[in-house]
């Protein structure tokens, strides 16, 4: 398993690069603009061109050598930030607060390209379990998986404020090339053996090749169902990607907020190590729907009252508990699709999944700035609830929080006693039983 690991350390050092980035520019185009709408807008854009790229990406890692794909990610993602870091200073300063102004929104594009090039690397990985690891043991190579990533958010959460605050996206720029240039150089010395594509692959005429991507997962009972419960879910999640920064900021500095995801982080190590140790249960998909009750719930009442102690326990809860869903949507998908095709499978979730996610952003930062902050500030919402709520901006992102985790506990429920998950439930135990 060494190249297996040395592959788990390259990935930490482009995912610490990439999430610093991304947090980052999401804490400074807040505190450049005080705009939740911009935090909305940044969000569904990243959501929108991560799905959009998501089948093309599928693809890339399909037909190539996983080792050339990281590769070529890490090296787009240098150039990109090099371009971001030159117009950052050929853009004037004064137009960057204003949230309706196109050197903003230049400058934001260039910077989440970035880091959305870095996505190939996400696809890759998992299919590279499959390919390494004897199928008794993915799940806790997944869980080895989620806890590298976890250990990327400990990282990027401190490092990010403290960047923000202390030398702006210039000096977060500077860093990301540095690290870039590290995991490229790193990537370069590390060997392992891999097949190139069959025959059969080359010779598709369509690289994407949706309609058969599509058959794959048809053919797999309820496996549709997975991915669709997966994109609700993040129909709902795009409240926090519109909202959750914003309201952090709302109650401490920058610099506080980023110290808090750093602590609050050690809960997406922590779990990814937990299953690195263990394992899943059995049966990972009811594992997987288990855990979204739980977290959803935690959702609709973390911020029922302004309090950061509250609001460092419903992230921790839900970076414990993220990786155990994902390492499970992994363990199925890893045991129930032909290698060949994974690339293009788990892109193609990816796409369907992360669509749902800035449909909610656009519609929700708008929302919250133009309706329910008013109507908790000064409207009925504060005049009914106020009292024990609390009013102003930081409690109209509260109340959207908490319808969220509302809608999530019922269609996890709903889930867990449907037709689908016992049917794919019924596949992967067949599977496993064969194995």
């Amino acid at each position: 398993m060494r190249p297996f690991h040395l592959i788990l350390v390259n990935s930490l050092i482009q995912n610490v690069t990439n999430f610093t980035v991304w947090f980052a520019l999401v804490f400074w185009a807040f505190l450049e603009t005080r705009s939740v709408l911009v935090t909305g807008v940044v969000g569904g854009i990243y959501m929108l061109f991560t799905a959009g790229l998501a089948m093309w990406f599928g693809s890339l890692v399909d037909h190539h050598r996983k080792k050339h794909v990281m590769l070529a990610s890490s090296a787009a993602s240098f150039a990109l930030y090099a371009l971001a870091y030159a117009a950052r200073f050929a853009l004037p300063d004064a137009r960057m607060s204003d949230e309706g102004d196109w050197p903003l929104w230049l400058f934001i594009v260039l910077v989440m390209s970035g880091v959305i090039a870095g996505n190939i690397r996400m696809i890759a990985l998992p299919t590279l379990v499959t390919a390494m690891i004897p199928e008794p043991e993915r799940a806790k190579a997944n869980g080895l998986v989620g806890m590298v990533n976890g250990v990327g958010f400990v990282v990027t959460s401190a490092a990010s404020g403290l960047l923000v605050g202390w030398s702006g996206m210039e000096g977060t720029l500077l860093v990301a090339l540095a690290l870039t240039a590290v995991a490229l150089v790193h990537l370069l010395t590390v060997r392992f053996d891999e097949e190139p594509a069959s025959a059969t692959e080359e010779k598709t005429g369509s690289k994407i090749d949706l309609r058969g991507t599509i058959a794959v997962i048809a053919a797999v009972p309820g496996l549709f169902a997975l991915i669709f419960f997966t994109s609700f879910n993040n129909l709902l999640g795009g409240v926090f990607m519109a909202l959750l920064d914003a309201y952090g900021l709302s109650l401490m500095s920058v610099q506080q907020w980023g110290l808090l995801w750093a602590v609050v982080s050690c809960g997406f190590v922590l779990s990814g190590f937990v299953i690195s140790r263990v394992g899943l249960a059995r049966n990972p998909l009811r594992t997987l729907l288990l855990v979204n009750v739980i977290v959803w719930s935690v959702a609709a009442v973390f911020t029922l009252q302004s309090s950061i102690v509250a609001l460092g326990i419903g992230c921790f809860v839900w970076l414990f508990l993220f990786p155990f869903a994902e390492a499970a949507e992994q363990t199925a998908l890893q045991k129930l699709v032909p290698f060949e095709r994974q690339g293009r499978v788990f892109g193609f979730a990816q796409s369907v999944e992360q669509a749902a996610a800035p449909l909610t952003a656009f519609v929700v930062g708008p929302l919250t700035q133009i309706f329910v902050i008013p109507f908790m500030s000064t409207g009925a919402g504060a005049r009914a609830v106020g009292s024990w709520y609390g009013t102003g901006p930081e409690r109209g992102m509260a109340l959207m929080f908490t319808i969220a985790g509302l809608l999530g506990v019922v269609a996890a429920l709903l889930a867990l006693r449907s037709g689908s998950y016992r049917r794919l439930s019924a596949a992967y135990l067949r599977e496993a039983s064969a194995n």
